[in-house]
């Protein structure tokens, strides 16, 4: 698989530069997710503009790295412009997968995402001590 990879603090954005996805990639394409989820990043972005297809096998993988990010509160994008590329996988109805035509649009998406979580998050606290406020009065 010939990719380039790029870390920040908040996502991993790869780069494919294949043209198809499909079994040949697959198996390197999850070894380096799980890499990605044991180093701490739930949020990947991969830019598969010059990809042209995707098979099966393809699916199954992006579909499994896609709920393995969602696990982890995180996003999947898939950077492309390929309306073919982008029927094929809404089609395949890959659960949380999104899919943008920039990087900077999925970088948005991460951070986006990423202040969701954190109001969700302050939510589920105000949540807590209210709830334990009414017991107390019990």
């Amino acid at each position: 698989m010939n990719y380039t990879i790029e870390k920040t603090e908040r996502y991993a954005l790869i780069r494919l530069a294949e043209n198809q996805f499909d079994e040949t990639l697959n198996t390197t394409f999850e070894t380096l997710s799980r890499n990605l989820f044991r180093e701490g990043y739930s949020n990947i972005i991969v830019d598969v503009a010059p990809v042209q297809g995707v098979d099966q096998a393809g699916i199954t993988s992006l579909r499994k790295i896609s709920r393995q990010c969602a696990n982890e509160l995180g996003l999947l994008v898939l950077v492309t412009k390929n309306d073919d590329l982008i029927d094929t996988l809404d089609r395949a109805n890959i659960g949380d997968l999104t899919i943008l035509p920039t990087v900077e649009e999925a970088v948005d998406a991460v951070f986006m995402n990423e202040l969701e979580n954190d109001f969700r998050s302050e939510d589920d606290d105000e949540y807590d001590a209210e709830s334990s406020v009414g017991r107390a009065d019990v």
